[in-house]
């Protein structure tokens, strides 16, 4: 009679703990959306220093009575913050375990493929639940230095509310040194 148990024993997939991990790529997983958590207090002080800037340029239209003004995104849209892909990686090691690690963002389709060694730097993730995530990856293969880049708060945001709040920190930072002085 054959035994089963050591014939049909499937390899378990593990996280590893180093930082730096080489071995081949086996498969890119299907990947899905993941949401970036924008915090509240962050969010308040944003719009709050951008709502004194966004007063000051009001006054200043209607004094200049030039029209128009850029249409704002909500709250719960800002609050909601922004998605981004993540990718599950499974990895053969040197030690013949199979690794399983998360690829954050996006990379050319080009880039990785099956079978490609690779040397991996990994960043554990704040639920250790989930596998450690990708910050770099050395395609020994082809040559490539590749790093994923995802979207941040501070990209979901915006560069035009961001110059405004920063407009709009500097004249309450004015405002609060002049009632100081007097």
């Amino acid at each position: 009679m054959v035994n089963m148990d050591t014939e049909l024993r499937a390899r378990r997939v593990v996280h590893p703990t180093e930082r730096v991990v080489t071995g081949r790529l086996v498969r890119l997983m299907d990947g899905y959306a993941r949401e970036v958590r924008v915090g509240q207090p962050v969010l308040v002080a944003v719009l709050t220093a951008a709502g004194v800037a966004g007063l000051l340029l009001r006054v200043v239209r209607a004094l200049l009575s030039s029209g128009g003004g850029a249409a704002r995104r909500s709250f719960k849209e800002l609050k909601k913050g922004p998605e981004f892909l993540v990718t599950p990686v499974r990895v053969r090691d040197v030690a013949d375990r199979l690794l399983e690690v998360e690829l954050h963002g996006h990379l050319p389709q080009s880039a990785l493929h099956p079978g490609d060694h690779v040397q991996l730097t990994l960043r554990p993730q704040r639920d250790p639940d989930l596998p450690p995530r990708i910050e770099r990856i050395v395609n020994l293969t082809t040559g490539q230095l590749l790093t994923p880049r995802t979207a941040t708060v501070w990209s979901h945001l915006g560069p035009p509310l961001l110059l405004q709040a920063a407009l709009g920190a500097s004249v309450l930072l004015a405002v609060a040194a002049c009632s100081v002085v007097s």
